[in-house]
């Protein structure tokens, strides 16, 4: 299979879908790997590495698009991008469609094969292509927060771990899922009061015993949300329900409620977002006030840390892009539960069901 890697266009994204080991590792099965010039330099990989690795450079986007069978990316096609996209062309990326519907409506015309991480999903439930940038935009989630809490961005000018003598800030988290977890241990290390709120009384008793430092769990419903996030100085949207969009858990009231100079961070915003008040961002612009509180709402947050990131998506990714690549993609999902459940977009059809409800289009379940 000719497998394609184009460099990423998305606003300061700087991650790449394969690096140079994963394309060492496509090229030694057999496949022709062609890489768009300095698609990697963002990520700190030199074209010189993907050669050495048995990768093809390539001068243009267009010139990988146009030969590639399958696209390695990593965000979801941005509209300059859409004259690129065709019948069969297999596109293995984020795709995050249940808040896109222009790009899905793109794809069904077009008739590409849509393969999304995000909803690869193993029998336990777990999304292995999810959960490492879900880990890294978790822990990012703390840090920016704590930056933004700053004076100087407008925040309310509190140290998110106190000093003697004076109490730390108040932290909520919003859902108990890895990106939670990982924001909620970030900002526990950095000495923040934390409250965690999910709805699974489960997962909240196991939080409870393996988190160390001022750690809370509460049951989350509106009513305890809207207590809790009145007197928070950072909350942190971590809502997730696979391929479809996040439900609204703080509302706009609930906002205009929440201290001035307080903070949210909704890493919830590449699915729609879990605040009413938030609207997906760029790195170049992050943050924005409501009602006196600030939002970011960056959609590619693990972009801004892309030599870890880009590592940490090839772990998970590479095993199944060989698959598709080794047996073709019908086979591999005949092959492989986790991965069918990864098709979103096929021959013209909506082949996930939580896409098609949250967008409202027909739901067509895809066949092996």
């Amino acid at each position: 299979m000719i497998i394609g890697v184009v460099k990423e266009i998305k606003t300061q994204e700087y991650r790449v879908g394969a690096p140079p080991l994963a394309a060492g590792v496509l090229a030694k099965a057999g496949h022709q790997v062609l890489v768009e010039t300095k698609a990697g330099e963002g990520s700190g990989f030199s074209d010189e590495e993907y050669v050495k690795a048995g990768a093809t450079i390539v001068k243009t986007a267009k010139e990988v698009w146009d030969k590639a069978e399958m696209i390695y990316h990593v965000k979801e096609p941005i509209p300059s991008e859409y004259p690129f996209l065709r019948k069969g062309l297999i596109l293995w990326t984020y795709l995050h469609l249940a808040a896109a519907k222009e790009l899905t409506l793109t794809l069904l015309e077009k008739g590409v094969t849509g393969v999304a991480f995000e909803t690869v999903e193993l029998p336990g439930g777990s999304t292995p292509c999810l959960d490492p940038m879900s880990e890294v935009a978790g822990r990012l989630a703390a840090q920016m927060g704590a930056q933004y809490l700053g004076k100087v961005y407008k925040g309310c000018g509190k140290l998110i771990g106190g000093v003697t003598g004076v109490l730390p800030a108040k932290v909520v988290v919003l859902g108990g899922g890895i990106v939670g977890t990982n924001a909620a241990k970030v900002a526990l290390g950095m000495g923040g009061s934390v409250t965690m709120m999910d709805i699974d009384v489960k997962r909240l008793r196991y939080l409870s015993e393996t988190m160390h430092g001022d750690f809370k769990t509460l049951v989350s419903n509106p009513a305890s949300v809207a207590a809790a996030t009145k007197d928070a100085d950072l909350v942190i949207g971590a809502v997730l329900v696979k391929g479809a969009r996040a439900p609204i858990v703080l509302t706009k009231e609930m906002v205009k409620n929440m201290k001035p100079g307080s903070v949210i961070v909704d890493v919830a915003v590449d699915q729609g977002g879990c605040v009413e008040t938030t609207h997906a961002t760029t790195h170049d612009n992050p943050v924005y006030i409501v009602d006196g509180v600030l939002h970011y709402g960056v959609a590619n947050m693990p972009g801004m840390m892309p030599q870890t990131a880009t590592v940490a998506l090839a772990n998970a990714t590479l095993p199944y892009a060989l698959k598709m690549a080794n047996m073709g993609v019908r086979e591999a999902m005949k092959a492989d539960e986790a991965l069918a459940k990864g098709m979103n977009v096929y021959d013209g059809k909506v082949t996930n069901k939580n896409v098609a409800e949250a967008l409202g289009l027909e739901y067509t379940p895809f066949k092996p």
